[in-house]
């Protein structure tokens, strides 16, 4: 997928529209006027409202919880499998040693940079965001959720 401008750490972040534009807001606007009925006109109906509005805005902020963590997997997945393509045989087995936040951020770096990234990220125990400054030659994801 192309993109108008190329990815790098300063706007690799992403925000979903339909999420964070339209389903948030309006699941947030739901309990503020369920509450406000609530306290209005107390009784059976304005507390189903409320409990129904919490509900529903639940709801919808694990579905895309879920999609974030099914993603997160998949990319820790690629992310060991990539490694242990590209880190000399010796250093394989620390692949393990890697934690999701680290491979997750790992993704971002070339193949060129990886291994020595990943090495340096086990040694020094690099955070995501050290790692994600770190890099040089930045692959980007579009396809992130």
């Amino acid at each position: 997928m192309a993109s108008a401008t190329t990815q790098s750490f300063s706007n690799h972040g992403r925000l979903d529209p339909a999420f964070h534009f339209v389903l948030a807001p309006i699941g947030l606007a739901a309990i503020i006027l369920s509450i406000f009925l609530l306290v209005r006109q107390p009784g059976i109906g304005s507390i189903l409202g409320v409990l129904l509005s919490v509900g529903l805005f639940m709801l919808t902020a694990k579905a895309r919880s879920y999609a974030l963590k099914v993603q997160d997997r998949v990319i820790r997945l690629e992310e060991r499998l990539r490694l242990s393509m590209l880190l000399p045989e010796a250093t394989r087995p620390r692949i393990v040693e890697l934690t999701e936040p680290q491979l997750i951020a790992l993704r971002f770096a070339s193949d060129a940079e990886a291994p020595a990234l990943a090495m340096r990220a086990l040694n020094e125990g690099l955070t995501k965001k050290q790692i994600k400054t770190s890099i040089q030659s930045w692959r980007a994801d579009y396809f992130r959720v």
